[in-house]
């Protein structure tokens, strides 16, 4: 199944973000907290508003904090660089479906043996997150899943009219953030890359 991941921008209010995942949250396979700013006890706060407009558990994903996705119960962990390792992780709480966000092939290789479930990789198109910065093009995508037998989610720059191209390249899903959580219309904006996937809302 092709998978679409929406990822908190980490500007926005608590309220804002969680009012927006609960108008999208259907069309998505996935709603990653990635809020780097904020303590356990606000990311904890930003899962239980979550819970409470109904979105479900295993659609969401914390990003970094492995104690907050376990006493949760959450989707899983995303994991970074300087975030604890996926062996590590997988051998006290092999129930935790477990990504890492990678930048190389070396990296996801790593991954991929430490156990990750899948890695996320970007990024793909020009994106005002990465400002400056070379993005890695469809080329280096194709290139990465052909390489990892985990499914590999494509991030950065990804606009609707992308998405056949980037599943072209056997990437299992994308990830998206700021084109839908700070577009004028959040639901219009998910619908529509839905609707380039070719499938209909998940219910869970």
């Amino acid at each position: 199944m092709k998978e679409l991941h929406l990822i908190s921008t980490g500007k926005q209010s608590i309220e804002t973000f969680v009012h927006i995942s609960s108008l999208v949250h259907s069309y998505a396979h996935f709603i990653h907290i990635r809020e780097k700013h904020r303590s356990a006890k606000e990311i904890g706060m930003i899962v239980e508003n979550l819970l409470e407009v109904s979105v479900p558990p295993q659609k969401i994903i914390v990003n970094d904090r492995v104690d907050v996705a376990v006493v949760y119960g959450v989707g899983g962990v995303q994991l970074a660089h300087h975030s604890l390792s996926p062996k590590r992780i997988k051998e006290k709480f092999p129930f935790l479906r477990v990504g890492c966000s990678v930048h190389t092939f070396e990296e996801a290789k790593r991954a991929e043996k430490e156990g990750a479930d899948y890695v996320i990789f970007g990024h793909i198109y020009e994106t005002n997150c990465k400002e400056g910065r070379k993005p890695r093009g469809l080329s280096s995508l194709r290139q990465l899943t052909s390489h990892v037998r985990i499914p590999v989610v494509a991030i950065g720059g990804i606009k609707p009219f992308h998405v056949r191209d980037v599943f072209m390249t056997g990437a299992k899903g994308i990830a998206v953030m700021s084109t839908v959580f700070e577009a004028d219309d959040p639901l219009y904006m998910v619908q529509r890359y839905r609707k380039q996937m070719g499938a209909n809302t998940w219910t869970f």
